[in-house]
């Protein structure tokens, strides 16, 4: 009888994910579950490094391009989404391949996420404006009176967190930390813990990902992506929605609204996508500790010892 099974494969911006994902999709008749945060929304197939039309006709892609650029998606919102595609899967008999660079979502389907209540438009808008006008700095000393363990392990810098855990205190008179300390399980917790859930990192040489994150920024404008982001610009969208702050995106309009010179904009894209990989790489060697490491790129003779060993062998009893 087949083992319910799945596989989780993370990794930073241009380490090669997709062509793994399809390789191992044709192999384990698998189905392409779609964990990158740019990548559920339906405006930017190029830029987003979305799979192409081709690529999504060779398997069954789900999560992909489902959201409209107006929207946004929580990562408890995706996680609902990507176990009702797993568990559909599982029902056809099929391997859940669940793809991805945006590390949140991953925790989330395995560790849950703290279910805290949403946060009024004047709080957030109160607590932004301030940050922007006295600093991150003063507000993480705020922070530290009302909420010291939340404080401690965020950089004084880290403007984004600060007001988020500032924010989630003003609003609900109980501190992010606490809310995080009732935070249930995530609906693969099980899974994993059965051993079910097969997890790896492709952690590529830097030096190897920074240049596939230039060579691959010179194809997508090769293939459109100056027409994709021009065209969403006509929507004129909110600039602080996620879509609108994907990368490349504010180079591309800056340079479209005549604000930025072409190579200007290209080499600050590119420097900007490089600096998310690195940020990635970091944040999965902290994060994903206990998760299989692997090159970017596989000879044919590993990447069938790694199917074997890993995924083949315990997919069916």
């Amino acid at each position: 009888m087949a083992l319910k099974r799945a596989l989780f494969i993370a990794g930073p911006t241009a380490s090669g994910k997709s062509a793994l994902s399809l390789r191992l999709a044709e192999d384990l008749n698998g189905v392409i579950i779609n964990a990158d945060s740019m990548q559920v929304y339906k405006d930017l197939r190029v830029i987003t490094a979305r799979p192409s039309e081709a690529e999504e006709a060779e398997a069954p892609h789900k999560l992909y391009g489902f959201l409209d650029g107006s929207e946004v998606c929580s990562a408890a919102f995706w996680a609902e989404r990507a176990m009702e595609e797993i568990e559909t899967a599982w029902a056809a008999g099929q391997t859940p391949i669940v793809i991805g660079g945006t590390g949140m979502y991953f925790k989330v389907l395995l560790d849950g996420i703290a279910v805290i209540p949403d946060i009024p438009d004047d709080i957030r808008r109160s607590v932004r404006n301030r940050c922007a006008a006295e600093g991150s700095e003063a507000l993480h000393e705020e922070l530290m009176a009302v909420d010291g363990r939340t404080a401690t392990r965020l950089a004084p810098g880290d403007s984004q967190r600060i007001c988020r855990a500032l924010e989630v205190y003003l609003a609900t008179g109980k501190p992010i930390s606490a809310w995080q300390a009732e935070t249930a399980p995530g609906p693969m917790k099980a899974h994993d813990e059965a051993g079910e859930v097969v997890k790896v990192v492709l952690d590529p040489p830097r030096d190897v990902l920074y240049d596939r994150c230039n060579r691959r920024f010179d194809l997508m404008m090769q293939q459109g992506a100056l027409e994709e982001v021009q065209a969403l610009m006509a929507r004129e969208l909110d600039p602080s929605l996620p879509l609108m702050r994907s990368l490349g995106v504010p180079q591309l309009i800056a340079y479209l609204r005549g604000g930025l010179p072409y190579d200007d904009a290209m080499e600050d894209a590119k420097m900007q996508t490089r600096r998310f990989a690195k940020r990635q790489l970091t944040w999965f060697r902290n994060q994903f500790g206990d998760w299989k490491r692997l090159p970017a790129q596989l000879s044919e003779s590993a990447y069938g010892d790694f199917v074997n060993k890993n995924i083949k062998n315990p997919l069916t009893e």
